[in-house]
């Protein structure tokens, strides 16, 4: 089966498990979209809309977070891990737009194409393609597809990288094969089967929906192997 038509297929049965997806919400400012997709990284949603809103709530703008110390900005996201790495990684974000542009509206992104966005965002130290596609994605509406660490492995495991060898070019290769229509929901379906079901150690594959068109259920196993 050829690669799109496997996605389509993996989209169907993982839409029938986990349910359909409202589109995703429009950020006010994609700067709003990219801070959260920062601090949404190696901790859970839940954690990580919990560390965004309090930190909302303590700073009211951004021109706040980036006039705060460090101290105040870690203790306003503890809560979404690892926040000593992520405070230093937003404030020199916010310097780095700051110097760029004198004030923090990225608004304008809603005004230009794809391969804009990617080039303007591109342009800031910390932001990789991953966080571009979900700035794109999540913050403008955009039909991208993000590719972290769960998309990574539950794709490699079904077969559909072609020796991509990490997520990044698995996001380049990915991203045209995927129905545009298709690419919020899936996103999501494959982040959740990949904590789930699709487990990093010991994956669930005896209770898999996509055991049918699974490559990794289909090659003979070691003993030991994952």
């Amino acid at each position: 089966m050829h690669a799109t038509a496997t996605l389509g297929r993996v989209a169907s049965l993982l839409r029938k498990v986990y349910g359909a997806r409202r589109p995703p919400r429009r950020w006010d400012n994609p700067l709003d979209a990219i801070i959260h997709t920062l601090l949404s990284q190696n901790t859970t949603a839940a954690n990580c809309e919990r560390a965004y809103a309090t930190m909302r709530q303590r700073f009211r703008t951004w021109e706040a977070v980036w006039e705060a110390p460090l101290r105040e900005l870690v203790a306003a996201i503890r809560s979404g891990g690892l926040a000593n790495i992520k405070a230093v990684r937003i404030k020199a974000l916010l310097e780095e737009i700051w110097k760029a542009q004198r004030h923090f509206d990225l608004s304008f992104l809603r005004d230009v194409s794809d391969d804009e966005v990617r080039a303007y965002l591109g342009r800031f130290k910390g932001i990789g393609g991953k966080t571009t596609a979900c700035v794109l994605l999540f913050g403008l509406g955009r039909a991208a597809f993000p590719v972290d660490t769960h998309v990574f492995r539950v794709c490699r495991r079904l077969g559909l990288l072609d020796g991509q060898g990490t997520p990044e070019s698995a996001q380049e290769y990915l991203e045209p094969l995927v129905r545009p229509g298709d690419r919020h929901a899936l996103h999501i379906h494959l982040v959740e089967h990949g904590r789930q079901v699709c487990r990093a150690h010991r994956p669930a594959c005896g209770d898999c929906v996509l055991a049918a068109v699974c490559a990794h259920v289909r090659r003979p196993r070691t003993q030991g192997q994952n």
